[in-house]
């Protein structure tokens, strides 16, 4: 099933919710309210719509008639607007303001002409009589320039009714959307035939589009064009299919709304194909394995990681969710901003439990020892380690995509994956939990290494880049113990590039420092540099000197040299701490 296709029946379950609205009208940002006496004037100051408190204060959603595609002309709504349409009032300098009050003006005096409805009445003498002026003499509020308005009667204003919401007013709307004369054919999407959609409804909510919004489906050059066809009639969608998805999508893709997490410069949404509470389980469910910010992270943490643990002993992910029955099919969709369009990065359906199963082997294969703080990190947290200085803005676009897309399909992993966290690695120094896990990973799926790369130190491993790894951290702890809180710069900050790339080139060096910090050790801690002595020794003793200290390492092994490097430095803090235990 196309993409688009499970968005329209996604839609269909909305509307059965009442969580979407019908055909020809879309969830629109209100901010005022005007109440109309029956001969057409206000009924007094605007009524504030607006939610929350203070400057946070935010405009409420409200169904209206769909608005209209605003491309660079004037093009006034139905029955509501923004202040400079409805008003002629802006905050702004307003150059084309007169414009497009005249337009809503004329298109309402033809629309409402006849009309015996008493609110489309009231509304028509409204517009007649108004002029912009008046908005000053009546004394309303400025907050109120460019919100968007809408107008009821004053004798329904306490029954929450407003003029467009009127039997008659949506009758007229229906009249007035079916007026047009449109190609009809067969629908792409539904297969039914109908009225084909020119311009298909702006897609809001991308992170990076245009604020008016954007389109998937758009033909607005000759050259995108063909066989004398102009705009949708070149890829037919009809009317009704083209609300129904990007309604759907719009719901969506709404902050807080509970289907969308930002995954690099990729607005991923996600939905299932099942009933209200067994859709908001899978959902719910997904958005902690992604770590979205809709969730209750401690709660849903341990719910991760409960799954994760019984996953260890061989029970299905279907076993932790009673709510949701076999097969229900889940949705990701991942949005990217391309100019006014936006481009599909991915698309994925698939089975809940493969969907959920696939990423928690993704976090399995990342587990490390020690494990970091969050024990089961989101994606965009892990993103963030490949960013430089560790900004969302700096995270690789297409990286971002392609990882999430790998992980859900069960595919191998982007190897620009691997070639950055080693990048920031060598520019930054610093090896994590988060990073190592990261590397660990790419290595088991994509190298099937998972026999040199596992979860804790591993003192058989004779991997020449783990080996090295593990002997720059015992130098580095000789360094550290014997020069105390005097160290400035650590042979990590100093060294820790050129060793995990070329380390023929630097580890006499760090042999000669590690001579002169033992030496020390054997005068004020000679216990400890016994022990560390040993440990060199091990390490050197499962590897000939020609085959540890090769001139370069390749990106899998720099992998395992951070993998052994965290192994070790830990593993020696790790025993620290123990010995110190029975003491305290």
């Amino acid at each position: 099933m196309s993409a688009l296709a499970s968005l329209v029946r996604a839609y269909d379950r909305l509307l059965e919710r009442k969580e979407a609205p019908p055909f020809g009208y879309s969830l629109e940002k209100i901010g005022f309210e005007i109440a109309l006496n029956a001969d057409g004037s206000p009924a007094g100051v605007p009524t504030d719509r607006r939610e929350g408190d203070g400057k946070k204060r935010a405009p409420r959603l409200m169904s209206a008639p769909q608005p209209a595609k605003r491309t660079s002309g004037v093009a006034p709504n139905f029955l509501w607007d923004k202040t400079s349409y409805a008003l002629g009032v802006t905050a702004a300098e307003g150059k084309r303001t007169a414009q497009e009050h005249a337009a809503f003006v004329a298109r309402h005096r033809e629309a409402l002409q006849g009309s015996k409805d008493e609110g489309l009445q009231a509304l028509s003498r409204f517009l007649e009589s108004w002029r912009p002026e008046d908005f000053e003499r009546l004394g309303w509020p400025d907050e109120m320039k460019d919100q968007n308005i809408v107008f009821s009667l004053e004798s329904e204003r306490r029954n929450d009714i407003r003029i467009h919401d009127r039997p008659a007013a949506r009758a007229l709307w229906a009249r007035l959307c079916a007026a047009d004369e449109k190609a009809e054919a067969a629908c792409l999407v539904t297969g039914e035939r109908g009225p084909i959609a020119r311009l298909h409804p702006a897609i809001k909510g991308v992170w990076g589009a245009q604020t008016a919004g954007a389109s998937i489906v758009s033909f607005n050059l000759d050259a995108f064009e063909s066989y004398g066809h102009e705009q949708g009639e070149n890829a037919p969608v009809s009317e009704a299919a083209a609300f129904a998805y990007t309604t759907a999508l719009n719901r969506f893709l709404e902050k807080g709304g509970g289907h969308r997490v930002q995954i690099g410069d990729a607005s991923t949404v996600f939905w299932a194909d099942a009933s209200q509470a067994e859709a908001s389980e899978a959902e719910g469910l997904f958005a902690a394995l992604l770590g979205a910010d809709l969730v209750d992270e401690s709660a849903e943490a341990k719910k991760v990681g409960a799954i994760l643990d019984g996953m260890r002993q061989g029970k299905p992910v279907a076993s932790f969710i009673p709510a949701l029955p076999p097969g229900v099919r889940f949705h990701v969709l991942a949005l990217a901003p391309n100019a006014a369009r936006l481009s599909m990065r991915f698309y994925i359906e698939s089975d809940f439990g493969a969907l959920a199963e696939r990423y928690l082997e993704h976090l399995e294969r990342m587990r490390i020892s020690p494990p970091p703080r969050e024990e089961t990190p989101g994606v965009w947290r892990l993103l963030i380690e490949t960013a430089p200085q560790r900004k969302s803005e700096n995270i690789p676009p297409q990286l971002a995509g392609d990882w999430l897309r790998a992980i859900l399909i069960g595919a191998p992993y982007p190897l620009t994956l691997l070639s950055t966290i080693l990048m920031r690695l060598r520019s930054d120094h610093d090896v994590n939990a988060l990073r190592v896990g990261i590397l660990k990973s790419v290595l088991i799926r994509n190298f099937d290494l998972a026999e040199e790369a596992k979860v804790a130190l591993d003192p058989e491993n004779d991997n020449p880049g783990y080996l090295l790894g593990r002997l720059f951290a015992t130098y580095e702890y000789a360094q550290t113990q014997a020069l105390g809180g005097n160290v400035n710069a650590t042979i990590r900050d100093q060294y820790y590039g050129t060793a995990s790339a070329t380390p023929r080139s630097v580890f006499p060096l760090l042999q000669r420092k590690a001579t002169h910090h033992l030496s020390k050790l054997r005068k004020e801690k000679p216990g400890l540099a016994v022990n560390l002595d040993r440990k060199i020794g091990e390490i050197c003793e499962l590897a000939s000197p020609e085959n540890l200290f090769v001139p370069t390492l390749n990106a899998q092994r720099q992998a395992l040299f951070a993998i052994g490097y965290y192994h070790q430095r830990n593993d020696f803090y790790r025993s620290k701490d123990a010995a110190a235990a029975p003491q305290e």
